[in-house]
């Protein structure tokens, strides 16, 4: 059960004592007290844990302060919409909105190399006016004789380039808790130029004590990529370890599963599955065409596969892009072979615009179509 207070409510005032001094009569239940902050409001819900059964929620939705109570319906307690009784909520991060109805694309290198590269990259992306970007300084890799990042030593200098060229947000993956620790550091020795959205990258996908870590810090908000040979409801379960230590700004990541049935591409591409997490959860989603399709083949119609599978993502209405670009792909260090150039940065962005522009329009047919439907009775509006 979820009982959500109203906006003006103070967490500690004495409207959410006398709700939490009822409720100390039912000894089986713990209560959980969790501040959301969205992208238009901030609300306070208290979530009982434990044999709910027997607690009236007619009773506690009449007490003062209360705005509604939730019966929760799924495994998801706090990143759930539970059957559509709660909406999305979203966050705010570095003046930037991301929700279940924002679009944003973060263009990148997998991994960090050089200087010159990344600024190659932040100046394409500051010409675009785009103000967020992919970089990796830790990388996992698959041999341990590969290359696997600069580590922190690169810190120091990318996020001073990010900030010459204005870009407010990098996504960075951490394979360890002490990654968190030394990003914060370098952010504050070079004044905090930028912000860092820490990825959980699909090998850590089940690394239930990093997931732990990044849920119980609120400075930095999360991008979670879903394990390559997990169910969807086990990576789900994954955003709620981190959501159940405090923090839910998480965006949820599609990077393809892995499967000889997607052959030729790396992955089997499941961005069909984007419009089941915005239904089952309030988190907003990511896709990664990239690492899904992992090669530089053209369709017949002259269309790179990756930018299909891209199209595959936003067309179903995915708030967030996470592709891979090389000013030179021949000198990567990593990942060479399926990075974007940036001579071919004009036609994916212009391509990515279409698509979404298609994907709203769809929207709106489909939210004519569903009133016209209410309307006469023709759904069942629960």
């Amino acid at each position: 059960m979820i009982i959500i207070l109203k906006p003006d409510i103070d967490p500690s005032g004495v409207e959410i004592q006398n709700i939490l001094g009822y409720l100390r009569q039912f000894p089986d239940i713990k209560t959980q007290i969790s501040g959301v902050r969205g992208t238009s409001r901030v609300v306070t819900e208290i979530y009982l844990i434990g044999p709910t059964h027997d607690i009236p929620s007619e009773v506690i939705e009449k007490m003062p302060g209360v705005e509604r109570v939730v019966r929760v319906s799924s495994k998801y307690r706090q990143i759930g919409r539970h059957g559509g009784q709660l909406g999305e909520l979203g966050f705010v991060y570095q003046g930037l909105e991301f929700n279940q109805d924002a679009f944003h694309i973060f263009l990148g290198l997998c991994a960090v190399d050089t200087p010159e590269h990344v600024e190659i990259i932040f100046r394409h992306l500051k010409q675009h006016n785009i103000q967020t970007a992919r970089m990796g300084a830790y990388k996992p890799r698959t041999s341990p004789y590969d290359f696997q990042g600069h580590g922190k030593a690169c810190l120091p200098w990318l996020f001073e380039l990010a900030g010459k060229y204005d870009i407010k947000i990098i996504a960075m993956e951490v394979l360890r808790p002490e990654h968190i620790d030394e990003i914060h550091e370098a952010l504050q020795e070079t004044g905090n130029p930028t912000g860092v959205m820490l990825q959980i990258g699909t090998r850590n996908a089940q690394n239930f004590e990093l997931l732990k870590a990044v849920g119980s810090q609120s400075t930095y908000p999360i991008l979670y990529k879903r394990g390559m040979g997990l169910t969807l409801e086990e990576s789900l379960n994954a955003c709620e370890y981190i959501a159940s230590e405090g923090n839910r700004n998480i965006v949820f990541c599609l990077r393809g599963v892995k499967s000889m049935l997607g052959l030729p591409h790396r992955n089997l591409i499941d961005f069909g599955h984007v419009p089941v997490v915005k239904r089952l959860t309030r988190l907003p989603v990511c896709v990664d065409p990239t690492h899904s399709v992992g090669l530089k083949d053209r369709a017949p119609d002259g269309i790179y596969d990756i930018f299909h599978a891209a199209a595959q993502g936003v067309i179903s209405g995915a708030n967030m892009l996470l592709v891979e670009f090389h000013p030179r792909p021949e000198q990567a260090l990593c990942d060479g072979p399926q990075a974007l150039t940036m001579n071919e940065l004009d036609h994916f962005l212009a391509d990515m615009q279409l698509v979404r522009k298609c994907y709203l329009e769809r929207k709106a047919l489909g939210e004519r179509e569903l009133f016209r439907q209410l309307g006469k009775g023709g759904l069942n509006k629960s």
